[in-house]
């Protein structure tokens, strides 16, 4: 489990939906998890449980995907406030960042469930000073479906920009 978090500092946990299913004729929006995503969310709870630092809001995109992804790695925490947020599908990074830099500092770790190539833009661009150089070259080569990004922020949430986080973890975790 990773340690009690110092005042003053917080995570941004990034979090890419699991893997989905492509049934024909279903718009993008709409795709489901396939079996193997379902499995690897349980998965991503798991770690969330036993390694990761436990969320205190979840910003979640609302496609079917990243919701199905959210909601079965809650299934395996204790309860976590959610908001489904329309502007984590086909964002950018100044779209994460905007709704990071709005976020109460009550909040000590903020999740973001969402998609590619906006999360690994988002996590490379915040990677400063401080950050893992394993879990920074894992990164660089791919944010796998199911993939979370630890990125520590010194500071309050309305300083947020790029290079003044630390990537501490890059997992991906596989039933």
């Amino acid at each position: 489990m990773m340690p009690v978090i110092p005042a003053g500092l917080r995570r941004l946990v990034l979090l890419r939906h699991a893997k989905s299913a492509r049934p024909h004729g279903v718009p993008d929006h709409e795709r489901p998890l396939s079996g193997k995503g379902r499995r690897n969310a349980q998965a991503a709870g798991e770690w969330f449980l036993g390694e990761g630092p436990r969320p205190d809001l979840a910003l979640c995109s609302t496609a079917v995907r990243a919701r199905q992804t959210w909601e079965i790695v809650c299934g395996v925490l204790p309860p976590v406030p959610t908001r489904y947020e329309g502007r984590l599908y086909g964002s950018d990074v100044e779209d994460v960042l905007d709704l990071a830099r709005a976020t109460s500092d009550g909040v000590r770790v903020l999740v973001m469930v969402g998609h590619e190539p906006t999360l690994s833009e988002t996590a490379l661009a915040l990677a400063g000073h401080g950050s893992d150089g394993a879990a920074l070259k894992t990164l660089t080569h791919k944010f796998a479906t199911n993939g979370v990004a630890v990125l520590r922020i010194d500071g309050p949430w309305r300083r947020v920009e790029p290079g003044a986080a630390a990537l501490e973890t890059f997992t991906v975790p596989r039933a």
